[in-house]
This record gives structure tokens, C-alpha cells and sequence, in this order.
């Protein structure tokens, strides 16, 4: 259950109303449950839909890597919401069964040895510093 009753455009301020809009415009859907939570705080919602907007863009990587980085990050940041939604987006930008199933080893793998070194609070070698 949320912490903050979902909005819709009529309860929404015209400022959130107005991103509520350019999401509709940009992914062709309804905005999703986040942004409708969102909506409490304006604001931050304007400026993480413009962060957005720059950082997902097509860059030195491809959107598809960038919304697999993202299913890694909210796996190991535990948040259940992003992990489901930018899956969806993966998926919808040519994520295989096989790519999702390599990219969550990865994960597993990352989180096991990450823990490990912590736990063993091994140095870090003069050949991996900058």
C-alpha cells in the first residue's frame, strides 16, 4: 500500500498536470503509478521527468543497456516498483528472455562478490586505483 493516494489529472495541480501531459506525449501510454505518486511534489516531478529526459536518452550507450542497468541498480536498491517497470522496458526495446536471464546472473553475481569483499574488507589493489 502507498504512502500517498495515487492522483489523477483533476486532482493534480496544473504543474504536475502539465508533466502528466509530456509523459503522455513522449511514451504514448498513461503515465504509470509512480508518476501519479509523484504528483504530491510538483517540482521534484518536473525536474526528475527533465533528468529523465537527458539521462535514458540514446547516448555512448544504448537505451536498451541503459534500462538493463536500470533493472540492476533497483535489484540491488531492492525496489520492487522499478525493478517490474523498467523490465517492461527492456523488454519493450528487445530484451530476450536470455538477455534478462544473463543480466539477473550478473546481478546475483555482483551482490554475492560485493558482499563478500565487504565482509573481508579486502584492500583495493594499486593496479585498480585511478
Amino acid at each position: 500500500m502507498g504512502t500517498v493516494p495515487l492522483l489523477t489529472d483533476e486532482e493534480a495541480s496544473p504543474e504536475a498536470r502539465a508533466v502528466l501531459e509530456a509523459i503522455r506525449i513522449s511514451r504514448g501510454t498513461e503515465p504509470n503509478n509512480f508518476w501519479r505518486a509523484l504528483a504530491h511534489d510538483p517540482a521534484q516531478m518536473r525536474d526528475l521527468w527533465e533528468t529523465i529526459g537527458r539521462v535514458m536518452a540514446p547516448g555512448a550507450l544504448d537505451p536498451l543497456v541503459k534500462e538493463m542497468i536500470y533493472v540492476a541498480v533497483s535489484a540491488a536498491n531492492g525496489c520492487s516498483y522499478c525493478v517490474h517497470s523498467h523490465t517492461a522496458a527492456a523488454r519493450a526495446k528487445g530484451m530476450t528472455p536470455a538477455m534478462h536471464a544473463e543480466l539477473l546472473a550478473v546481478v546475483a553475481l555482483a551482490c554475492r562478490t560485493n558482499a563478500l569483499a565487504t565482509a573481508l574488507g579486502v584492500e583495493i589493489d594499486d593496479r585498480f586505483r585511478a
